[in-house]
This record gives structure tokens, sequence and C-alpha cells, in this order.
């Protein structure tokens, strides 16, 4: 709906709140993703003292202002009420982790009850994702299991408090690729071209007789934009992956920037299977790069399949701001 893109000022970045009780894992969440550190790295990140803004300007559709907020306490929404009020009135969306390896984690799922009831009376088009984080060493079931029981509960506690508040739950961990898919996700509400890029994508599969693509931020390796088919886990990961390779080799081998630095987006590459399908990946735009899986009668359409990247591209490169 328009209020996914309308719901912060249109002279300002969005804002995304990272929200969560003490050591939830929301500030390591932010170092892997945005800022390259190993998830190992994360165990010596200091306590947050107090809100730390992150700037975003890694693309043309990845620009947003990332508030990572100091440990939420049980009683900090009913304490401080009035200056939370006033924060989440510029909130696009509302980031909270849940440690899902806490034995209990009731508290976290109060604070964040208490926490989205106050940011939707304060600001009635706030997005809302739900993080089960550290979800690494938990098998499918619970994993399963603890999902569902955030949805439900924070579904009940909504309708009894007759809010209506668009709310997404995740299963995470900075460990694997399901930090990064979630993170696409939610990135993706506050890109205001987000219908015209998925409808390109699925253009383009169709002209080429393609199985998946993703339309990736080369730098942080979140995807902006994917075509309107389920997005499977593991092709998504086997693209990151494939980014990850021309990155490196292009940081060795490929053009240099004016800082020295290679240029990720400006690299193609063509990746075979061993199941005869290629991974494409193809410039479009600063840091942004298309990767589409394709079977393997694509070989024999070579020509047909260039040119269908180049009509892409320049419909990616009208949509930029």
């Amino acid at each position: 709906p328009p209020s996914v893109w309308m719901s912060y000022p249109t002279e300002g970045k969005p804002r995304i709140f990272f929200m969560g009780l003490r050591k939830s894992g929301k500030t390591s969440i932010q170092k892997v993703v945005f800022q390259k550190m190993s998830p190992h790295e994360t165990l010596f990140i200091e306590k947050t003292g107090m809100i730390v803004k992150t700037d975003i300007n890694n693309s043309p559709f990845l620009q947003c202002e990332l508030w990572d907020f100091p440990s939420i306490e049980p009683d900090s929404f009913t304490t401080k009420q009035a200056h939370f009020s006033e924060l989440f009135q510029s909130c696009a969306i509302l980031v909270w982790v849940i440690d899902i390896q806490q034995e209990d984690y009731a508290e976290a799922l109060s604070s964040l009850q208490a926490g989205v009831a106050l940011a939707a009376r304060a600001n009635p088009s706030v997005q809302v994702e739900v993080l089960v984080h550290k979800a690494d060493t938990l098998g499918d079931e619970v994993k399963f299991d603890a999902q569902r029981d955030v949805h439900e509960a924070m579904t009940v506690e909504l309708a009894a408090a007759r809010l209506a508040v668009p709310l997404r739950v995740f299963v995470t961990s900075i460990y694997d690729h399901s930090v990064y898919e979630a993170l696409s996700k939610v990135v993706q509400r506050v890109n205001r071209q987000l219908p015209l890029l998925q409808s390109a994508l699925d253009h383009l599969l169709s002209k080429s007789v393609g199985d998946q693509a993703f339309l990736v931020d080369a730098l942080s390796k979140l995807y902006v934009a994917s075509d309107s088919s389920p997005v499977d886990g593991p092709t998504y990961e086997l693209c990151s992956d494939v980014v990850d390779v021309v990155v490196d080799v292009g940081h060795i081998y490929g053009a240099r920037g004016a800082e020295g630095g290679a240029a990720p987006a400006e690299s193609g590459a063509v990746i075979g299977l061993s199941n005869g399908s290629l991974v494409h990946l193809q410039p479009v735009g600063r840091h942004t790069v298309l990767v589409a899986v394709m079977g393997d009668r694509v070989r024999r359409r070579a020509g047909l399949l260039s040119a269908n990247f180049c009509a892409f591209r320049e419909t990616v490169r009208a949509l930029m701001p």
C-alpha cells in the first residue's frame, strides 16, 4: 500500500529504528551487514550507551538512516513515554530484536508489545519487523515454533488494543544468510521504486526464460528487489556468494575508483553450476548489480540475453533518483 512508502518525510531519508533488550544482538546485526564485521568479532562490541545514527548511502535504491538504541529496559516505554512518542513520529520501520537463546523471552515480548503499541499510537503508518535472533544453533522445528509463537502473541495483543500494525517475524542469525534475507525485506519497505523494479525483473525473466533474479546492493549484499516469484533461500544464498566472489576478484584485478578502491559494480561475471544452470551478474549502477539464475538453454541465446540485460539496465537507470 502507498503508506509503506509515504511513512516518512519526502525530503529526508527513512529512519529504521533497531531496538531490543540487553545483548539481543541488534548492534551486531548492523555491524555484520553494513560494516562487513566478521560475526566472531561482534563478541567484542561495546555496550550501546546512546542512540547511534548511521547514514546508509550505498546505492540509489538503498538510502536510509539506521538508529541503534541503547538497551530497552522493561519499564522504558512507561517512564519515558513522552520521549519515545516523539521519536516514533519520525520512524518508518521499527526493527525489534529478540534473543531466542534466552530461556524465557517473555520479558522481551512484553517490552515489544509495549513499544509497538506506543509507536502505533504516535505514528499510525509505522511498520514493525521482529527478528527472532541467534537461531543458528536451533533446529528447524524450534525455529518455526518460536516464529509462530511470537507472531501469534503479537497478533492477539494488537487485536486487543485495536491497533492495525503491519508486522512480520523473521528467524535470523549473523552466522548464515538469514539475517541478510530478513534485512533485504526490511529495506524493501522503504524503496519507493519496488513495484517498478519487480515488474522489470519479471519482464527480464519472461523474455530470457530465467528462473530467479535479484537486484543486489553490492556493498551489503542485500537485495533491494526480486522478481515476483517466492524467494528461494538457497538460491539467494548462492547469488550472495557470487556477489562476494566477483567483488573480491574485482578488488584484486578490477578497475580502480577515484579513491583507489575497486568498483564492484563495474565487474560482470557468468558462473556455471554443476546442474547446468548459469548465474549471471551484470552491473546496473552505482554499487547495484543484477544477479540472475538462468537455465542451460540460455547458452544458445547469448545475443538475446545480452540485449535483454542492456534493456533492463536502461530501465533501472531511468528509475534511479
